[in-house]
């Protein structure tokens, strides 16, 4: 039997039953869960066990270091229209979680370090979904800004993968429609 055909694998109806969460409650989100998860996440494969990455926890009144840092990227003009409003989200959040990755100069050992840091943000967010948590990936103009950066101490050597927003689901989007593999699949046989 296939995966697509089992309905009872639940690593499949995690996988396809998770959606990304923008609009959460303002319950408060436990320490001890995030632990949990993050400790989970960092069993994503990474080449050699390298482990390259870090994380930067934001949550309660430290949202508010966050949103500023933020809002430092956005030129006065920007700042007058969408300030107040992305300050608000920000603060509305329960949590955001930087994940942050030691880059390495050699290019492959970049690709890899980038690809597992990338796969642990998946695995979080399939354990938030499997607790009930939901979370979005952002990966915004602001993580390349030098002042933002600067702000949450994020070094020279290195680059924030995502800031993830974390909370119980206020809305859950409905499914969208995926490409079956069928349609994306080369088979070379000879």
């Amino acid at each position: 039997m296939s995966l697509s055909e089992s309905k009872g694998s639940p690593i499949a109806e995690v996988i396809k039953g998770r959606r990304t969460i923008r609009t959460f409650k303002d319950t408060p989100v436990s320490d001890e869960l995030l632990l949990e998860l993050l400790n989970v996440a960092i069993w994503a494969p990474n080449h050699e066990n390298r482990q390259p990455w870090r994380f930067l926890l934001y949550k309660g009144e430290g949202r508010a270091a966050l949103a500023d840092a933020m809002l430092e990227t956005y030129s006065g003009e920007e700042r007058v229209k969408y300030g107040k409003r992305k300050r608000e989200y920000f603060l509305e959040v329960p949590v955001h979680l930087v994940v942050v990755l030691k880059e390495d100069t050699r290019q492959k050992q970049w690709d890899e370090d980038y690809a597992a840091a990338c796969a642990l943000i998946q695995n979080f967010q399939l354990a938030a979904w499997e607790q009930g948590l939901g979370v979005v990936w952002k990966t915004n103009h602001y993580n390349y800004e030098a002042n933002f950066r600067e702000a949450i101490g994020i070094q020279p050597e290195e680059k924030i993968v995502g800031v993830l927003h974390i909370g119980y689901p206020e809305v859950i989007p409905s499914v969208q429609k995926r490409t079956p593999a069928e349609e994306l699949l080369t088979i070379i046989d000879k």
